[in-house]
């Protein structure tokens, strides 16, 4: 009788596994000629809660088996349908880009550091309205970058961009310059009060880099050489001038361009670059309708995946190199040597995911979070030295 009993009770499960098969049988048949990302929805909706979408995985096969006709296509268009579905919240986020305002943050904070490691002194209020000012700047060149993007076409599907949202490429245009007269403005103001006019110089350099970046006649971006032009900018030349305006004016001798700012300022255009580089992943075939000649429609996003790991191997070469010519504190060395997980972190994504447009599309953001790590821990590493016997040599004086 037991025998029976389990036999009867094997039975019933295969029976109801046949019954279960037939189902979604009979279900896709009907649905078959509905679009892909239509049988998808109901298929989650009505099975969702029995199977899981693995299950579902494994009775495709079967189906096909039976003549039953799938679209080849149904994760494709399930990735498409998610592009349709994003919400404005979503959209609106995207647009802010809130995450790469760090940019403006770890230039002024490094150097700022820089500063106090050689004088010890910090000023709040000159920190609070350079960052104030930096955030406009940076406010300038995301908008406009959106302005002339929708003139050139680049940006003709991307639904984030700020003049598709608004619907105003004027109104969108006169706000970005509203924000860099302004920002240049705060900034000029804490040149004058700090006495340090030196400082402009290199902040005018960093904005012009940044004009020819996106702007006509230049658009330098669109010949590839966006990447060193943000190098340039946001390293040597913002964090430089950062590190010449802050708490200069208490300083009676003339204050030197040392060793150790420069080189933090290369690790910090370093990160920042890398943001760039991996912003260009999803957007290859977009730039190749418009001829932008990003290094990812040269090199191609496999080879570009293999640029990421050589750049986040040679930032951490050059972090060693710095601390053994001694122009970096050591604890300097120890507090960015912790953010190598961040660094292994990109590497691995890029690399499991370059193929993959929708997920790319993550890379700049684990870049920021590497690039804002990065910058606090050496920031961070600059202050704490400033108790040490460390001395960093001038360059410039």
């Amino acid at each position: 009788m037991a025998a029976t009993c389990c036999n009867f009770t094997q039975a019933s499960s295969s029976f109801k596994k046949l019954h279960e098969n037939i189902q979604l049988q009979s279900y896709f048949t009907r649905c078959h000629q509905r679009s892909a990302c239509s049988v998808e929805k109901d298929f989650h909706r009505r099975y969702g809660g029995r199977l899981q979408v693995e299950r579902w995985h494994q009775y495709q096969h079967v189906l096909c088996a039976r003549g039953v006709e799938l679209s080849p296509s149904v994760n494709e268009d399930v990735g498409e349908e998610s592009e349709e579905d994003i919400s404005k919240e979503t959209l609106i986020w995207r647009a802010i880009k809130l995450p790469i305002y760090s940019v403006a943050f770890v230039p002024l904070t490094v150097g700022s550091a820089a500063a106090y490691l050689q004088t010890g002194i910090f000023s709040a209020r000159c920190y609070f309205v350079l960052l104030a000012s930096s955030v406009l700047v940076i406010t300038w060149l995301n908008l406009s970058n959106d302005v002339y993007d929708f003139d050139t076409g680049v940006d003709k599907n991307k639904k984030e961009s700020v003049v598709n949202m608004v619907g105003s490429r004027k109104g969108i245009f006169i706000a970005a310059y509203s924000c860099l007269a302004l920002g240049f403005l705060g900034l000029t103001w804490t040149a004058v009060v700090e006495r340090n006019l030196r400082s402009i110089l290199f902040l005018v350099c960093a904005i012009i880099c940044g004009y020819i970046y996106q702007c006509p006649p230049f658009r330098l971006s669109y010949q590839g050489l966006g990447e060193p032009l943000c190098f340039a900018a946001f390293g040597p030349f913002a964090t430089c001038a950062f590190y010449l305006l802050h708490a200069s004016a208490r300083v009676k001798n003339h204050f030197p361009l040392s060793g150790t700012v420069l080189s933090a300022s290369i690790l910090v255009g370093f990160t920042t670059s890398l943001i760039l580089f991996c912003s260009h992943f999803h957007q290859v075939e977009g730039d190749k309708e418009v001829g932008k000649m990003s290094p990812l429609v040269r090199l191609g996003n496999k080879k570009g995946a293999e640029v990421v790991k050589g750049a986040v191997f040679m930032l951490y070469a050059l972090l060693v190199a710095f601390g053994l010519i001694k122009a970096l504190p050591l604890t300097c060395i120890s507090l960015c040597t912790l953010t190598l997980p961040l660094g292994n972190l990109v590497v691995r994504f890029v690399e499991d995911n370059y193929k993959d447009k929708n997920k790319i599309f993550m890379a700049k953001y684990f870049c920021v979070r590497l690039h804002a790590m990065f910058g606090v821990a050496l920031a961070l590493g600059l202050v704490l030295a400033r108790n040490t016997k460390f001395t960093s040599w001038p360059i410039l004086s």
